[in-house]
């Protein structure tokens, strides 16, 4: 009888390998590419703003210093039109067409901030996935992509962009967020951050970011390796994410919803938040809102003040 070889270095057993280790590198390939869009879009939106960029809130004057000059007029109608969402415009609000179309470009922008800031903070849950799954490969079991789990964890958060949008819709109806998407009220904004903070305190926020901090045990524990029961699980954790973030997504109204400083910022708290492995740094960041909406309430009651007859 011929000898057949080592079986371990045939094709077959290479391409075994070579599956092994490319659900890790697609996932990380994945997670970066669709990050990266989802910033490139936000950074057209700011590029496409009419007004000065330090006006799209606090931070935002560190773009005006860092550009070499200014879009003109041809391409900044070009990124407004792709980008840049017209509510409160009343030229475009009188069109059912127009109002339709701000509509969509909104939750385009809320999903592109879904993303930006909230895919890179799944990283570590989808990671552990990854090492689930190669552990499993090594028993021959079946496995599922990663990526149908990062499918279905995203769309609990394209999904939050609806409402979001919608939220935008009514606070600017209600002239509390201006036109260039920025608060338009000290008090509003700092209702937000003691809200958020607060709520970084409440037994909910605790409950999901625990959830958030340890995925292990529950993808372990829900272990399936059928396509559709993963999904469900992306589900699940997209679920336990959303109630552990969504208070600091609505900080973007205090800050200003086109605020990539402040975008920026609050995905690495969120991504350090889910890191930790005790809720003390989500009590710190609910301290430090809280500060901060205070000082927003006492200087919109200090510019309210009467002032006094001399």
């Amino acid at each position: 009888m011929a000898d057949t070889g080592d079986q371990t270095t045939t094709p077959l057993a290479l391409a075994a390998r070579l599956y092994r280790v490319r659900p890790r590198v697609l996932a990380i390939t994945a997670i970066l590419v669709f990050a990266a869009l989802g910033w490139v879009y936000l950074g057209l939106m700011v590029a496409a703003a009419t007004q000065a960029t330090h006006a799209l809130g606090p931070g935002m004057g560190f773009i005006d210093l860092v550009s070499t000059g200014r879009a003109d007029a041809i391409s900044r109608a070009l990124l407004a039109a792709l980008c840049r969402p017209s509510f409160g415009e009343p030229a475009v609000d009188t069109a059912f067409g127009g109002w339709i179309a701000n509509v969509a470009l909104t939750c385009l922008m809320w999903s592109a901030m879904a993303f930006a800031m909230m895919l890179p903070t799944a990283a570590p849950m989808i990671l552990t996935y990854t090492d689930i799954a190669e552990t499993a490969e090594d028993t021959r079991e079946r496995t599922v992509s990663p990526l149908v789990l990062a499918a279905g964890y995203m769309t609990v958060w394209l999904g939050f962009a609806v409402p979001a949008t919608l939220l935008q819709h009514g606070l600017m109806r209600l002239a509390l967020v201006d036109p260039g998407l920025v608060s338009a009220s000290a008090l509003f904004s700092g209702a937000i951050f003691i809200g958020a903070g607060a709520y970084q305190f409440s037994p909910l926020k605790h409950a999901c970011v625990a959830l958030c901090q340890r995925p292990f045990p529950y993808l372990l524990s829900n272990w399936s390796t059928e396509p559709a029961a993963v999904f469900r699980l992306g589900l699940r954790q997209g679920l336990y994410c959303l109630g552990c973030c969504w208070a600091m997504m609505l900080v973007m109204f205090a800050v200003g919803v086109m605020n990539v400083v402040w975008m920026a910022a609050m995905g690495v708290v969120m991504a350090v938040e889910k890191s930790s492995s005790t809720t003390r740094f989500s009590r710190v960041v609910g301290s430090v809102f809280i500060a901060i909406g205070a000082v927003f309430v006492v200087s919109s009651v200090v510019a309210h003040w009467p002032t006094p007859l001399r």
